[in-house]
């Protein structure tokens, strides 16, 4: 498959600078998986969409202020760190600007008396930094770090929750989860109310998530590695639920890749490890029936995700219908739900 068969034609005014005030008031595109018929709704309405005994899997992985502003030694030259992963012993994966300037050996200034050592190169284009510091790490991140909001939202964010679901709980990732940022607590109640059980896993999102499809044939990118987390309990749920042919609804690309990176075989395995999953179309689902997510950057790995759901040619109609319906697009935009 070719890297320009996902791509389509977004009006860059349909780019959500906000998220919906209220949270669960954004839009929804129902999508039947299956015959590409579409409906439109809003968010609120999903409530409606979902039977007693659904599973819904939520990624509870909460956003680091993961973007930190130092300057380089002895120069003062200025420099941004996005971290990415730790790598043990105050290592860190990470991404730089400028990355010329940030040789292995360069040492970077921050505040609050955090310093960091870049010791090499890694193969994706970033580098692993040793952070040296007085005190707590995430303290010190707290205080001096900002959130990575992605590079098409160009508006500043006066909350930083805004850019948090209202369950993430587990720090880690560089990137929103973003299908959950719909979710209200009173939403959450409702869903509950109807005998829909909820499941929580984690993958903390990084450079896998978001980083670009470089590769003419999709087939030769290779995906950088997260890390997830699914518990006995979560796995106990959500297998039963198979077993009894209840439906399995991720919520987020996120949660789908945790779930088929640990249900190879049908039945979900409890763990945590390291995935590299690449879903595009012609891959077999083991364990989701249906997702929630919002609306992917064009030749995106999310946008292939979700074409393997339903079929390429049926999911560029739906992506469609949204612009001329004026769908809002990416992070803070409108969602899915493909069923």
């Amino acid at each position: 498959m070719k890297l320009t068969d996902f791509y389509y034609d977004l009006p860059k005014e349909l780019i959500a600078q906000h998220p919906a005030e209220p949270r669960d008031h954004a839009r929804l595109m129902l999508y039947d998986r299956q015959t590409g018929a579409v409906e439109h709704k809003y968010f609120y309405d999903l409530v409606d969409e979902l039977h007693e005994g659904d599973v819904l899997v939520f990624n509870d992985s909460r956003v680091i202020p993961a973007r930190l502003h130092g300057k380089r030694t002895p120069t003062g030259g200025k420099v941004e760190v996005l971290l990415l992963t730790p790598v043990g012993d105050d290592r860190w994966e990470v991404l730089v600007k400028p990355g010329k300037k940030a040789l292995p050996g360069t040492v970077i200034e921050f505040p609050e008396g955090l310093t960091g050592t870049v010791e090499d190169r890694t193969d994706f284009g970033g580098r692993i930094i040793k952070f040296a510091y007085e005190g707590d790490f995430d303290a010190i991140i707290d205080k001096i770090g900002e959130m990575p909001l992605p590079p098409y939202i160009h508006e500043k964010m006066e909350d930083p929750d805004e850019y948090q679901t209202v369950y993430a709980n587990e720090r880690g990732s560089a990137a929103a989860p973003t299908a959950g940022l719909h979710f209200t607590e009173e939403l959450l109640q409702k869903i509950r109310d109807k005998g829909v059980e909820e499941v929580f896993v984690t993958l903390h999102v990084g450079l896998g998530t978001f980083r670009p499809v470089e590769e003419e044939n999709i087939e030769d990118h290779q995906m950088h590695s997260e890390f997830y987390s699914i518990t006995p309990e979560a796995a106990a749920t959500i297998n039963k639920a198979k077993a009894e042919g209840r439906r399995v609804i991720a919520v987020g690309t996120t949660s789908i890749r945790t779930l088929e990176s640990a249900g190879t075989t049908g039945t979900l395995q409890a763990g945590s490890g390291w995935t590299n999953i690449f879903i595009y179309p012609g891959f077999t689902f083991h364990i989701v029936d249906a997702l929630v997510t919002n609306f992917h950057l064009p030749e995106s790995t999310l946008l292939m995700l979700i074409s393997a759901l339903s079929t390429r040619e049926k999911i560029l109609k739906a992506y469609e219908i949204a612009v001329q319906e004026k769908y809002r697009f990416f992070s803070f935009g409108d969602a899915m739900f493909i069923h």
